[in-house]
């Protein structure tokens, strides 16, 4: 079965990632039931299409003696390249991951000084995606640059063509070089565990990030996201529910909802992290909304943007292809509120207009100068207006 071929990027890239879940611990039964239940699940027919393996996947010991990756034999005893004509088979992409350093996070070797050698092997794996990743590599934005560049070139010289993940985390302000170097998508944070509020991790020293402060970061980069290069907050943790190589506290089924509707709002890359082959009927219900994954999807390519800011209330607004408006109410305080919607607040005229709540699937009683939603704790309502 041939995959569809489109411009990489046109919209926010959907797929499937195996760090969140599976850690180290990848392997290739890992990656081909996963497309299977891609498929399965009804998530394909949804617009999620890549099936990335994430660290850990390469021989740890090191490179061959022609200097070329080699996979894991033991979790990859069939190799890549039959990997990917399973995912192909299955109407998939896939991706794979390294970094521009000598090492990955994993401690795995890295593609600092084999770009050119390492590009040209994927591709004749039938790679289609590229997750590269920043461990181990200098501080300052100057080298990140050169070094995005270089294997961003050295991906071109293929011929293939590939999605190109920037993942720096933002600490240099991938936003703005992004997609000079060839990006389609770039980490504008570190990474987002399966938890509301960040958590102090002793290890490392520091806190990881929460969604809810994730949130803040959308907030002032809509400018830079658009159809071929995208603000990338990180993966879902969607239905990690506390399991996991990310595993936090978990959260509940509105900060999931929360989630899935602020990276939908922001045109964040969809990358789904949990265990697909246990897909559970609430998660399934979030992560297949077609009337929420069209407002990530719509093809004007416009971020949401926050409008208003209220006690520990916002309004959020992104302009849609259709003439509409995706309108996110958002409570990120401990109480129920009612927020007031004004019609000036997101830029339209106070006419009657056609209001939506997309989450429960109704229609609301029109719309012209104010509307009043209650929202509870943590809770988004996601709405599309239309005059």
């Amino acid at each position: 079965m041939s995959v569809e071929s489109k411009p990489p990027a046109s919209t926010p890239p959907m797929g499937w990632n195996s760090w969140n879940q599976f850690g180290h611990k990848v392997d290739e039964k890992v990656i081909r039931e996963t497309a299977d239940a891609m498929v399965s699940s009804g998530l394909k027919d949804c617009g999620y299409e890549y099936v990335v393996i994430d660290d850990c996947w390469s021989r740890k010991s090191g490179r061959d003696s022609q200097g070329a990756l080699v996979p894991d034999p033991e979790r990859f005893p069939s190799g890549i390249k039959a990997l990917a004509d399973h995912v192909h088979g299955r109407g998939l992409k896939i991706g794979i991951y390294s970094d521009a350093a000598e090492k990955t996070c994993g401690s795995h070797p890295g593609s600092l000084g084999f770009e050119e050698q390492d590009a040209a092997l994927w591709a004749s794996w039938g790679i289609d995606f590229l997750k590269y990743d920043y461990c181990n590599a200098p501080e300052d934005q100057a080298t990140a640059i050169e070094r995005y560049t270089r294997m961003g070139d050295a991906l071109r010289r293929t011929g293939r063509e590939f999605l190109f993940s920037l993942c720096e985390w933002g600490g240099r302000s991938p936003h703005v070089w992004g997609r000079k170097a060839g990006g389609h998508m770039w980490r504008v944070s570190g990474d987002v565990y399966d938890s509301w509020v960040n958590l102090w991790m002793a290890a490392w020293n520091t806190y990881a990030i929460g969604v809810d402060v994730s949130i803040d970061l959308a907030a002032d980069l809509a400018e830079f996201g658009g159809p071929g290069g995208w603000n990338d907050l990180d993966m879902l943790v969607v239905g990690l529910k506390g399991r996991g190589q990310i595993s936090g506290a978990g959260m509940s089924p509105i900060e999931y909802q929360t989630h899935m509707s602020m990276w939908c709002m922001a045109c964040s890359p969809l990358m789904i992290g949990c265990d697909l082959r246990r897909l559970e009927p609430d998660t399934a219900a979030l992560l297949l909304n077609r009337e929420v994954l069209a407002v990530n999807q719509d093809p004007l390519g416009k971020p949401a943007r926050r409008m208003k800011r209220f006690g520990a209330c916002e309004i959020w607004a992104k302009p849609l292809a259709d003439g509409a408006t995706a309108v996110a109410l958002l409570n990120r305080g401990s109480r129920g509120e009612d927020v007031h919607l004004l019609a000036g607040d997101i830029g339209l005229s106070d006419e009657p207009k056609l209001a939506r709540d997309i989450w429960a699937g109704e229609d609301l009683a029109d719309f012209t100068k104010e509307m009043v939603r209650r929202v509870q704790p943590h809770e988004t309502i996601l709405l599309k207006i239309k005059g």
